[in-house]
This record gives C-alpha cells, structure tokens and sequence, in this order.
C-alpha cells in the first residue's frame, strides 16, 4: 500500500512512537519527530484535522493546547499549526524547524481536558480537587396510571 493510500489512523499506527523522558513519572507519553522520523504526512494529517475544527483547546496546568481525540489517545503539539513548516528538508536538519507530535494515552476522565495543580498522570491518584462537579440532578416521578 503506497503512503498516499494510508488513512490517518494506519499512519499512527506505523509511526515509531517513543517514550518521552519528561514527564515520564508524572504524565507519560509518546511523541514522533517530524524530520528525524521522517513523518511529514502523519504529522500534516494531525494538523488538517485541527485546522478543521476537529480539535479541543484543554489546558495542562498554565498551557492550553489543542488536543485531536483519536481512538484510546489524545494527540497535540506545542505550537500552533499554522507557526509549523512541513516542508523542512529532512537532509538537512535544522532543530530550530523540528516539530513533535505527542500523544497519551487517555484517562477517559477530566483529566484529558483540564491539568490543574495537584493533578498526577497516575490513575490512583485521581480525582484531586476537580474544578467543577455538578450537584445530583433530581430524577423525575414516574405518572401514576390513574392520572
């Protein structure tokens, strides 16, 4: 199958994700590299999607990036799309024209939207003070039959 013929999600899926060293305790993740990896198409089709409206402003601690919801991750980068240069020549490496893709892996809670201080990456230690919980809504009474 040629690179022009891959979906999204196949490009994910062929991407050699690593193990970022920061946040590795505290919130995991993985990232790519658009010219070390050589992954200009993936990281193109992450931005197509953003700049359709596909993605979600959040907020990691005082930071607020656009995340891309994809299956069980949420991908995102640090700058904006539009600051970014796909056309980088990849012979050449320049780290000021490198850009990364991250990607975690989500915890199908708050947390994939809003970072607060208190927050950690580990499951058990969730929830930490959560910015908002709306009260019980009132259930509403069957009718009565005879009504």
């Amino acid at each position: 199958m040629s690179s022009a013929e891959l979906n999204l999600t196949q490009l994910i899926d062929q991407a050699p994700w690593r193990e970022a060293v920061t946040y590795r305790d505290t919130w995991p993740h993985q990232y790519v590299l658009l010219l070390k990896d050589g992954q200009a198409e993936l990281l193109k089709a992450v931005c197509a999607r953003i700049c359709a409206g596909e993605g979600l402003v959040g907020r990691f601690f005082r930071i607020t990036p656009t995340y891309l919801f994809i299956a069980d991750h949420k991908y995102w980068f640090m700058s904006p799309c539009a600051e970014m240069d796909f056309d980088a020549d990849a012979d050449n490496p320049d780290d000021s024209k490198e850009i990364v893709l991250n990607r975690a892996p989500l915890y199908r809670d708050r947390r994939d939207f809003i970072i607060q201080d208190g927050d950690t990456g580990r499951r058990a230690d969730y929830p930490v003070n959560p910015p908002y919980q709306s009260p019980p809504q009132p259930q509403p009474q069957p009718q009565s039959a005879k009504e």
